[in-house]
């Protein structure tokens, strides 16, 4: 007999699966925020390096001074469905706000700023397993497997829904030009030129800070790998000691310890079903298989 294919727990809110930590009241209140032109958004899809770039425009901001220890960055740069409209429109302007939200969802301001972040599908569920498995409280999903959650996503059953579509809003607006679309990958490879893309964008005076050396080598230490899973208190109270860290391995192609030939199938005919007609394969060329 077959063992019942487990699934993580959520709470709903307007259609959206969400973490069952997260109040619903917030939730709901994050999607009517009122976007201010001076505010900055930071748009992934879970598991696709909002954390990294939380704390890059987080040192931009602070001349390239580390996040203090015992500072949460999620209070520093908030999630906006996570702590609600209030939370956020009281903090000073300018404004830097991560959200998880597709296109259609976000709270729109033409003078505002958008800097999505897209990372191939394959690493992405690969993450997003170890996330949901390690918050137990958000998903009572330690016992799930990864064949449970690779279900789950390729079905759009998870957090915030189906990653293609997702990922098809933002890229339709790449060309915005209050949007800044990026890979992760690219980031990986090239992680100097795209902090000066992410400073360029944010204006001239983040891109004049990066002229001091001092500045710009502290940020490229501080938000490195292995700078940022040295500390993870922020995150160790709410997971079990036996799961893996919340910052996990930041690797790309990781993917290919996890998947059989059926999942690598699987999810290669959705993604090319999913972006027919679009270019998206040209981003992950040499990583998605054929």
């Amino acid at each position: 007999m077959n063992q019942q294919r487990q699934k993580p727990h959520y709470s709903m809110c307007r259609g959206f699966r969400i973490p069952m930590g997260f109040p619903v009241t917030c939730f709901e209140s994050g999607l009517s925020y009122n976007a201010q032109p001076e505010d900055n958004f930071i748009v992934t899809y879970p598991k696709c390096g909002t954390t990294w770039v939380q704390h890059i425009v987080w040192m931009l901001h602070h001349d390239g001074e580390p996040l203090p220890v015992g500072k949460d960055i999620n209070l520093e740069v908030p999630h906006l469905e996570e702590v609600g409209a209030d939370f956020v429109a009281a903090m000073a302007s300018p404004r830097f706000i991560k959200t998880h939200l597709p296109y259609s969802f976000t709270p729109y301001c033409a003078d505002a700023k958008y800097i999505y972040i897209a990372r191939n599908p394959f690493d992405c569920v690969v993450s997003f397993y170890y996330h949901t498995k390690g918050f137990v409280k958000h998903y009572n999903f330690a016992e799930g497997t990864f064949n449970d959650f690779f279900e789950c996503f390729i079905e759009g059953e998870v957090d915030w829904g189906d990653y293609f579509e997702h990922l098809l809003s933002w890229y339709d607006h790449r060309q915005d030009d209050n949007v800044l679309f990026i890979t992760y990958e690219a980031m990986k490879a090239d992680t100097s030129n795209y902090i000066r893309e992410i400073a360029n964008f944010l204006g001239s005076s983040y891109l004049d800070k990066l002229n001091n050396a001092e500045i710009f080598n502290s940020i490229l230490k501080h938000t490195s790998f292995t700078s940022m899973s040295q500390d993870q208190s922020r995150w160790s109270s709410q997971r079990p000691k036996e799961m893996t860290p919340f910052i996990r391995k930041g690797e790309i192609g990781d993917w290919k310890n996890h998947f059989s030939e059926d999942k690598i199938a699987r999810l290669s005919d959705k993604f090319r079903n999913k972006t027919a007609g679009t270019d998206i394969a040209m981003l992950w060329a040499d990583l998605i298989p054929n």
